[in-house]
């Protein structure tokens, strides 16, 4: 196997446990960590196909709320996250049911902030967005009223965290050591032996 197997194997047994609640079989997962390889190595950003003009902005600014840029690592755009769910919504196996929920969460979204802002999500100011999402970041701390902005929340940042953990970005962010060569192996630490009470 080779190592690009390899990193993708892994990439897409990673992904596994996601792939149910976002509407991807398993089947398909090696296909979304080859188009993430390929997303990584593309110098300008892909036109979206799935998205539209707005929901693309609002889409593009959402993941940062989740996954900012911090001292460690780049933000959830910087690591391609919305060309890696444009991506898969886009593939002509992605379930309906997903891209009706996609769509419908992001409209919601900006139905409420018209509701109380008279503006979209894009349109609010930070302190505004940051209203919004705190009520529907924490689903058992949030209002029934809020029910449908929870379930979709908890799906895009899922989402979101997906895309940004499957990028080499994100792989970095956990400081993922697989695939290192390992100059020398010195052997199981003297007090690790001694602990377990066994020997070599």
């Amino acid at each position: 196997m080779t190592d690009v197997n390899r990193r993708a194997a892994l990439k897409a047994l990673a992904l596994t446990p996601l792939a149910a609640s976002i509407g991807v079989e398993p089947r398909h997962l090696e296909r979304v960590v080859r188009a993430m390889e390929r997303l990584e190595t593309a110098g300008a950003l892909a036109a979206p196909v799935f998205f539209t003009a707005r929901e693309w902005t609002t889409v593009r600014l959402l993941v940062d709320y989740i996954i900012p840029r911090d001292e460690r690592s780049g933000s959830a755009t910087d690591a391609k996250v919305p060309e890696y769910m444009d991506f898969l919504l886009s593939d002509k196996e992605a379930s309906e049911g997903m891209k009706t929920a996609m769509r419908g969460g992001l409209a919601w979204l900006d139905s409420e902030c018209q509701d109380r802002f008279s503006k979209t999500f894009v349109g609010a100011s930070d302190a505004q967005r940051r209203q919004v999402l705190d009520d529907i970041a924490w689903p058992k701390r949030a209002k029934p009223g809020m029910h449908h902005g929870v379930v979709f929340f908890s799906r895009f940042r899922d989402l979101t965290a997906s895309g940004f953990y499957s990028s080499q970005m994100g792989w970095q962010d956990v400081q993922y050591k697989g695939n290192v060569a390992l100059p020398a192996w010195n052997g199981c630490p003297p007090e690790a032996l001694a602990k377990l009470g066994v020997s070599y």
